[in-house]
């Protein structure tokens, strides 16, 4: 995925205080990197932005569900 230290996290402005949250970053060329916010040193799965985008307006109109 390359280098991720200029990558830049944010989380939902729906996620809790629980712990169970997804980070994106999505300021890097050519990728979206997802990560766990409980264990942001692991590896992170990377997309291609069409992909996550797809991804999230599957989420969003109900054609995805979790």
């Amino acid at each position: 995925m390359g280098d991720l230290r200029s990558a830049q996290w944010r989380k939902s402005t729906y996620s809790t205080d629980n712990g169970n949250c997804v980070e994106v970053a999505a300021n890097l060329p050519g990728v979206v990197a997802v990560r766990d916010s409980k264990t942001p040193t692991t590896p992170a799965l990377a997309f291609t932005p069409g992909t996550w985008s797809a991804f999230v307006s599957g989420i969003k109109d109900g054609t995805l569900s979790a």
